[in-house]
C-alpha cells in the first residue's frame, strides 16, 4: 500500500463522513420539524416509544443526533426521562439500518436487476437526479430533496473509494498482527469506543469497519468487541450536549450510556461463556459488510428486549448518579419553562429549532392577548392585584422578546429552507408588535391606577363609550392573535374592517370627551387620562394590524407594507364591506 492508497483512504473516508453529515442534514430539513412533533406527542407506551424512536432514527439517520435531540426535549420539559428511555433504546435499534443500506455494496452478481441493487449502482441515477434538481428548481421541497440525493450519492462514493484504498492492506502483513491485537475484547471494545468518540457517529464508525471487511483480514472475532464500543462510544455526543443542562437532561444522556455499558457487558459476558462452551467457529472466518449489519442489529436489538422492562430501574439509576436537590421541587414560572424550550441544542437542527421558536411566540401571545384583556376589565373592576398582574405580564412580554430575539438571530446564520426564513422574518416582526401591545395594556393599567388613587372617575356616558371602545380593541386583539397562530388568512378582512371601526371610534370619543369638557362635565385631568387611554388603545390597534399584515407579507412574499390596507380591501371588497357594517352595528356608541 503506498501514499497514493492512503491519500484515497483519507479521502474516500472524508467523503464518506461529509456523504452522511449532507444526507442526515437533509432529511432533518426536510422533515420541517414533523418527526419532532410526533416524539412530543407520543403516549406513555415503552414500546411504542421504542418504536417511534427507531422510526425517527432511521429517517434522519442518526442515532446521536436523536438522542441529542431528546435531551434537549428533557430540558425544555417537553418530555418525561421515562419517555425519553424509550426513545433513546429505540434510537439504537434505528441507526443500525445505515449498516444495513452499507451492506449492499457487497452484493456480487451478472444479473443486471441485482446490481442495480448495489448503492454504488443507483446512487449514480440519485447523484443525476439530485443535482438536476439544485440546478433547475427553486422549489423548497425539491432542494431538500437534492440535498438528501446527493448526501446519500456522496456518502456511497466515498464508502466505494475507500473499500478500494484499503483492499491491498490484506497483503500487508503488519495491519493483519493490529488486527489480530485488537480480537482481544477488551482492546477491540476500547478501540471501538475511541474512534467512534472521536467521529461522534456509530453508523460513520460501523461503516468504516464495514470498508475494513473487504480486505479479508477482519475476522468476526475481532469485528465483535469493536462493534461493541462502536455502542459505548457514541454515548459521547450526548454526553456533551448535557452539559450545563438541567438535571433531568444530564440524567437522560446518563440513561443512553448506562443502556448501551450494560448491554455490553450482558452480551459480551453471556457471548463468549456461551463461546467457551460451544466453540463458535465462525469467529475466525472472515466478516463481511453484511455480517457487521447482523451483529450491529442484534446486539442493538437483544440490549433493548432485555433493558427495556427494566426502564424504571434505569431511570432510578440515573436519579442515584445525579441527585436532586431541593431547589428542584420549587415551583418554576410558566414563562421560564417557554424559555427552557428555546434549547441551544436544537441549533444544529434549524427545522427544530423553528418549530419550538412557534410554540414559545404563541404562549408570548396568549399573554399579550391576556394583558389587552384584563387592562379593559380594569374600567369596572379595578383591583391592585389584577393590575399588578398586567405590569407582571409587560415584563414577561419583554423578556420573551428579549430571548426570542436573541434565538432567532442565532438562527439566521443557520441553513434555513425557504419557508423556515420566511417564518423566521415573521417572527421577529411578530415579538416586536406583541412586546409593544403589551407596554401599551401596561400603560392603560397605569391610567386606571392614578384614577383610582385620586379616587376619581368617569361619567357614567365616558365609561360606556369606553366599554364598547375597548370591547373592539379586545376583538382585534384576539382575532390577529388568532390569525398568527393559526396562519388563518381568511380573517384578515375582519381585523382590516375591526381597524377602520376602532379608528372612527377613537375619533367619536374625543369628539364627545370635547363636548363633555366645554359643558363642564368632565375636569381637565380626567380628560388627560381618557386621552392616555383611548391613544393606548389605538396603538394596540395599530399593532394588530401589523402582524396581521405580516402574515400576509410572509405568505404572498410581495405586498408592500404601505399597500397593505387598500391591497385586502380590495381583494374582497363585498365581503369587507359586509363586515364593515356588521362592526359598526356591533360597536355603536350609545
Amino acid at each position: 500500500m503506498d501514499f497514493f492508497d492512503v491519500l484515497s483512504m483519507a479521502g474516500g473516508l472524508a467523503l464518506f463522513l461529509y456523504g452522511m453529515h449532507v444526507l442526515g442534514e437533509g432529511l432533518s430539513k426536510a422533515s420541517g420539524g414533523r418527526l419532532e412533533r410526533i416524539l412530543e406527542k407520543l403516549t406513555y407506551s415503552k414500546w411504542r416509544a421504542v418504536l417511534l424512536g427507531a422510526g425517527v432514527t432511521a429517517v434522519i439517520q442518526s442515532s446521536s443526533a436523536a438522542t441529542v435531540m431528546v435531551v434537549g426535549f428533557v430540558n425544555s420539559g417537553i418530555m418525561k426521562l421515562s419517555q425519553a428511555i424509550g426513545i433513546i433504546m429505540g434510537a439504537n435499534v434505528g441507526t443500525t439500518i445505515t449498516s444495513w443500506i452499507l451492506s449492499l455494496t457487497g452484493i456480487e452478481s451478472d444479473n443486471f436487476l441485482i446490481q442495480l441493487l448495489k448503492p454504488t449502482a443507483f446512487s449514480q441515477i440519485f447523484a443525476l437526479v439530485g443535482v438536476a434538481f439544485l440546478l433547475f428548481s427553486k422549489k423548497d421541497r425539491h432542494r431538500n430533496a437534492a440535498t438528501i440525493l446527493i448526501g446519500f450519492a456522496v456518502l456511497m462514493f466515498g464508502m466505494d473509494t475507500m473499500s478500494a484504498a484499503v483492499k491491498p492492506l490484506a497483503e500487508v502483513p503488519e495491519f493483519t498482527n493490529i488486527l489480530l491485537w485488537f480480537s482481544n475484547p477488551v482492546a477491540g471494545l476500547i478501540a471501538g469506543m475511541i474512534l467512534t468518540a472521536v467521529i461522534q457517529s456509530s453508523s460513520a464508525s460501523v461503516g468504516i469497519l464495514q470498508a475494513l471487511c473487504v480486505t479479508g483480514a477482519v475476522s468476526y472475532g475481532t469485528a465483535l468487541p469493536i462493534i461493541m464500543g462502536q455502542n459505548v462510544g457514541t454515548c459521547v455526543t450526548a454526553l456533551l450536549s448535557s452539559v450545563g443542562a438541567s438535571k433531568n437532561a444530564r440524567r437522560a444522556a446518563i440513561v443512553h450510556l448506562y443502556f448501551n455499558v450494560i448491554g455490553t457487558v450482558v452480551f459480551m459476558a453471556g457471548f463468549y461463556m456461551l463461546d467457551g462452551v460451544l466453540n463458535f467457529g465462525f469467529l475466525h472466518e472472515a466478516a463481511g459488510p453484511f455480517g457487521i449489519a447482523v451483529i450491529h442489529t442484534v446486539f442493538n436489538v437483544f440490549a433493548t428486549c432485555i433493558l427495556l422492562p427494566f426502564s424504571e430501574g434505569l431511570e432510578k439509576l440515573a436519579y442515584l448518579t445525579i441527585r436532586e436537590d431541593d431547589s428542584e421541587n420549587m415551583r418554576i414560572r410558566h414563562i421560564d419553562e417557554d424559555i427552557k424550550m428555546l434549547d441551544s441544542r436544537f441549533m444544529n437542527n434549524p427545522a427544530l429549532a423553528m418549530e419550538q421558536c412557534r410554540r414559545v411566540i404563541y404562549h408570548m401571545a396568549d399573554t399579550v392577548r391576556e394583558s389587552c384583556g384584563k387592562s379593559a376589565e380594569l374600567l369596572h373592576n379595578y383591583t391592585r392585584e389584577k393590575a399588578e398582574s398586567i405590569w407582571q405580564m409587560e415584563k414577561d412580554a419583554d423578556r420573551y422578546e428579549d430571548v426570542l430575539g436573541t434565538y432567532l438571530m442565532k438562527l439566521t446564520g443557520r441553513d434555513l429552507s425557504e419557508k423556515d426564513s420566511r417564518a423566521l422574518t415573521l417572527y421577529l416582526n411578530a415579538i416586536g408588535e406583541f412586546e409593544r401591545i403589551s407596554d401599551h395594556a401596561a400603560g392603560i393599567a397605569s391610567a386606571y391606577g392614578k384614577m383610582r388613587e385620586k379616587e376619581q372617575v368617569f361619567s357614567n356616558k365616558a365609561q360606556e363609550e369606553l366599554t364598547v371602545f375597548s370591547r373592539a380593541v379586545v376583538r382585534m386583539t384576539e382575532v390577529s392573535c388568532r390569525i398568527f397562530q393559526e396562519e388563518d388568512t381568511e380573517l384578515i378582512h375582519e381585523v382590516e374592517a375591526l381597524r377602520v371601526v376602532v379608528e372612527e371610534l377613537a375619533r367619536a370619543v374625543r369628539k364627545r370627551h370635547v363636548k363633555r369638557l366645554r359643558k363642564g362635565k368632565c375636569t381637565i385631568e380626567l380628560g388627560f387620562l381618557l386621552s392616555d387611554i383611548v391613544t393606548g388603545y389605538e396603538r394596540i390597534t395599530a399593532h394588530c394590524g401589523h402582524i396581521a399584515a405580516g402574515i400576509v407579507q410572509v405568505r404572498d412574499d410581495s405586498l408592500e407594507m404601505h399597500n397593505y390596507n387598500q391591497e385586502i380591501r380590495e381583494s374582497n371588497m363585498e365581503e369587507y364591506k359586509d363586515l364593515y357594517e356588521k362592526f359598526t352595528e356591533e360597536y355603536a356608541l350609545p
